[in-house]
C-alpha cells in the first residue's frame, strides 16, 4: 500500500520535531506587580483598562484560582523564595528578620546551579535575616537585566513593578485628572458610599492601567531582544489589595491574584490546557512556584518543599485545597488560617476578640479607610459595612462561588455543617504537616529559638503541636463549661499552652469570673505573652490596677515584640490612665533608637497620638 500524503507529513513532522529532552532550557521571565487583585478585562472586570494583560492572557493561559498564601508582601515573597510556607519557617510576621534553616534553599540558587543566569529587578523584601540575603542572584539591582548574561546562558529574570502598591492611594490625585471616574465605580457591598472611597477606588484603577502599560513595555522589550520564542513568561500580582479589607486579610480580595503564563510553541509539551487562550481552573498558590520551576527545567525537587508543581514533567494531580495564613501586620497582632477549594473559603480566627479594622498606621494613611471609620462612628453604615469595625467570629465559611465578596458567613448554617467540618479538618492536617510555628507567640518563639531557627526547632524539639493547636481551637471558641480545661492549660509546663489557656479566659469575658485567682497568678508568668493576655482578661474583669502594673512590667522587657504585644493590649482595653501614660513614655525613654522601624515604638506613637500626648514635650523626637 502506498503511503498517503498525511502519513508522509506525520513522518516529516515527528522526524524533525525535537523531543522535550532535546529542547534547550527555556528562558523564564517573571513580571510581578504589587497589591493588586485580578482587576483586569481578561478576568471579567469591564471597568478595568488592561489591554496588555488581556493580550497576554489571549496568548497564554489564565489561571482562575491563583492565590498568595499570605495577604501581604514580605511573607508572601518569603514563601515564594523558599518554597515553604512562611509560617513553617517562622517568617510569617510582617517585617521580621529571623534566620532560615540551612536545609531550606532559595529557588534562584537552584536555578543558577542548573545553569541559569538569574536576575532580579529590583525589590527583594524577603522577610529573613539580611545577613542570609546574599549571593542569591547573579544580579539584583535596578540595572539587573537578562541582557547582561554571558552568551549562551539561559536566563531567569524577575521584573517587579510597584505602581499599584498600597502607597499609590495615600495621596489623592485631583478628581479631574482621574481617567476612571469615581461616580462610575461599583463599590463592594462592605464599603460605604463615601466620596473618599469612590475616589480611592477610581485612583486605584488608574494605577492598574499604568501598571498594565509597564507590562506591555517589558513584553515589547522581550520581543525586540529576539528571545520571545525561547521564553516562558509568567505574570502575577504579589497578593490582593489595596483598599481596606483586602490586603492583610485572608479573604478572596486579599489573597486571590492575577496569574498568567505564556508558553512558546516550541515548549507546547508544557501547555496546561489544550491551546493558548484557554483558562485553567487548577488551584495554585505561591508555595507551588519553586517546585514548578524545577519541574519545568527537569531538575529534582527536594522533598522538604511544601508546594506542588503545576507545570512540567513532575506536575502533580490537581490539589483539592490551597492554604493561607495571617500573622502580625506591622505593629498589630492578629492570627488567622484559611483554606480554599473550588467553591468555599474557610477561615479560622485565633484572635477573634480583636476587631477586623484595628488601627494600623500605614493602612490608615488611605483617605478611604478613614472615611469608612468616620461613617461607621456616625451610624451611617449598614450591617455588612459595620462588621469590619466589630470583633470577629472564630470561624467563617463562605460560598465564594456565589458570594464573591464573602459577606454571608455560613459557619453557623446547619446546611453547610459537612463543608465546615471538612475544611476545618483540612486546616488542621495542613498545620500539623508543615509544623506551623504560629501557635507559639512571636516573643516566646524568639526567646526559645536563640541559637537555632524556628524551622529546626519545630522539628527537633519535643513540642506537642497537635495539643497546642487543639488548645488554640478550644480557646477561640471557648464556652463557660470549658473553664476547667482552660485553667488546666494555664497551669501547663508549656508556655504556649498557657498562652492559649489565658486567651480562652480572655474571650469568655465576664463568664471567666471563677478563674480570677488563676489569672492573677499568671501575672507572674515568666512568658511576657502569657502575662499580657492574663492582664487584658483581668482588666476586663475589673482588676485594672493589677493589670496595668503587669503590662508596665512587660513594657520594660528586652524583647521588643513582647512590648509590642503589651502595647496592643493597652490600646485595645482603651486604658487612658496617667499610670499607663508614664509606662509608655518610660518604655520610649529606655529605647536607644527612636525610629519607625521599631514596631513597639510605632505602636507607642499611635497610643500617644490617641492620648494627645506630644512626645517632644517629654524630650523624645519621634517626628515620623
Amino acid at each position: 500500500m502506498k503511503p498517503t500524503l498525511y502519513s508522509l507529513l506525520l513522518v516529516l513532522f515527528f522526524g524533525c520535531a525535537k523531543s522535550a529532552e532535546e529542547l534547550p532550557l527555556p528562558n523564564i521571565l517573571w513580571i510581578t506587580s504589587e497589591d493588586n487583585s485580578p482587576i483586569a478585562g481578561c478576568y471579567g472586570d469591564e471597568f478595568a483598562t488592561t489591554p496588555n494583560m488581556d493580550a497576554l492572557a489571549a496568548e497564554g493561559f489564565l489561571y482562575t484560582h491563583a492565590y498568595a498564601n499570605v495577604p501581604v508582601c514580605a511573607p508572601a515573597r518569603n514563601t515564594i523564595l523558599t518554597g515553604i510556607y512562611a509560617i513553617s519557617g517562622g517568617n510569617q510576621h510582617m517585617r521580621s528578620y529571623y534566620d532560615k534553616s540551612d536545609e531550606v534553599k532559595f529557588y534562584p540558587q537552584m536555578l543558577r546551579e542548573a545553569g541559569y543566569y538569574a536576575t532580579n529587578n529590583v525589590k527583594e523584601d524577603y522577610n529573613i535575616n539580611p545577613e542570609q540575603n546574599v549571593n542569591i542572584w547573579d544580579e539584583s539591582s535596578k540595572d539587573a537585566h537578562y541582557k547582561n548574561r554571558p552568551e549562551g546562558k539561559p536566563f531567569f529574570a524577575v521584573f517587579n513593578t510597584t505602581i499599584t502598591h498600597e502607597s499609590s492611594i495615600h495621596k489623592s490625585i485631583p478628581t479631574e485628572e482621574l481617567r476612571h471616574k469615581p461616580e462610575d465605580v461599583t463599590l463592594p457591598p462592605y464599603h460605604p458610599d463615601t466620596p473618599e472611597m469612590r475616589h480611592d477606588w477610581a485612583q486605584y484603577y488608574d494605577k492598574v492601567e499604568d501598571m498594565d502599560q509597564k507590562i506591555g513595555q517589558l513584553l515589547q522589550e522581550l520581543e525586540e531582544s529576539g528571545e520571545a520564542e525561547n521564553t516562558i513568561v509568567f505574570y502575577y500580582g504579589d497578593h490582593g489589595g489595596v483598599l481596606a479589607r483586602s490586603k492583610r486579610y485572608v479573604y478572596e480580595t486579599g489573597t486571590r491574584v492575577p496569574f498568567i503564563v505564556r508558553i512558546p510553541e516550541k515548549y507546547k509539551h508544557l501547555f496546561p490546557a489544550e491551546k493558548p487562550g484557554d483558562k485553567v481552573d487548577r488551584m495554585i498558590s505561591f508555595v507551588d512556584l519553586f517546585p514548578t520551576l524545577l519541574s519545568i527545567i527537569g531538575t529534582d525537587i527536594p522533598e522538604y518543599l511544601q508546594g506542588e508543581a503545576f507545570l512540567g514533567e513532575k506536575k502533580t494531580a490537581d490539589p483539592e485545597y490551597v492554604y493561607m495564613f495571617r500573622g502580625r501586620m506591622d505593629e498589630r497582632y492578629d492570627m488567622s488560617r484559611a483554606v480554599r477549594d473550588q467553591k468555599f473559603r474557610y477561615i479560622r480566627n485565633y484572635i477573634p476578640y480583636r476587631i477586623y479594622g484595628q488601627y494600623l498606621e500605614y493602612l490608615f494613611r488611605a483617605p478611604s479607610i478613614r472615611s469608612w471609620e468616620a461613617a461607621y462612628k456616625a451610624g451611617e453604615c449598614n450591617e455588612i459595612q459595620s462588621a469590619f469595625w466589630n470583633t470577629k467570629p472564630a470561624e467563617e465559611l463562605y460560598d465564594t462561588e456565589n458570594d464573591p465578596w464573602e459577606v454571608n458567613n455560613l459557619a453557623n448554617d446547619p446546611k453547610y455543617k459537612e463543608d465546615l467540618e471538612r475544611m476545618r479538618k483540612a486546616a488542621k492536617v495542613w498545620m500539623l504537616k508543615i509544623w506551623d510555628t504560629g501557635f507559639i507567640p512571636e516573643a516566646e518563639l524568639i526567646d526559645r529559638t536563640k541559637g537555632t531557627t524556628a524551622y529546626d526547632y519545630m522539628r527537633e524539639s519535643n513540642l506537642d503541636l497537635e495539643k497546642l493547636i487543639d488548645g488554640a481551637n478550644l480557646a477561640s471558641t471557648a464556652k463557660e463549661e470549658d473553664i476547667p480545661q482552660l485553667i488546666s492549660l494555664l497551669s501547663s509546663q508549656e508556655a504556649a499552652e498557657r498562652y492559649w489557656g489565658a486567651t480562652g479566659l480572655l474571650i469568655l469575658g465576664e463568664k471567666a469570673q471563677s478563674a480570677i485567682k488563676e489569672l492573677e497568678a499568671a501575672l507572674n508568668d515568666p512568658s511576657p505573652n502569657v502575662k499580657s493576655v492574663a492582664a487584658e482578661a483581668l482588666y476586663n474583669l475589673g482588676e485594672k490596677d493589677k493589670a496595668r502594673q503587669a503590662l508596665a512590667e512587660v513594657l520594660m522587657t528586652p524583647n521588643s515584640f513582647a512590648r509590642t504585644h503589651a502595647l496592643n493590649v493597652i490600646d485595645c482595653i482603651e486604658d487612658d490612665s496617667e499610670f499607663s501614660h508614664k509606662a509608655v513614655l518610660g518604655m520610649i525613654g529606655a529605647t536607644e533608637e527612636l525610629n519607625r522601624n521599631h514596631y513597639d515604638l510605632r505602636a507607642a506613637k499611635g497610643l500617644l497620638d490617641k492620648w494627645h500626648i506630644d512626645p517632644a514635650d517629654h524630650g523624645f523626637k519621634m517626628d515620623w
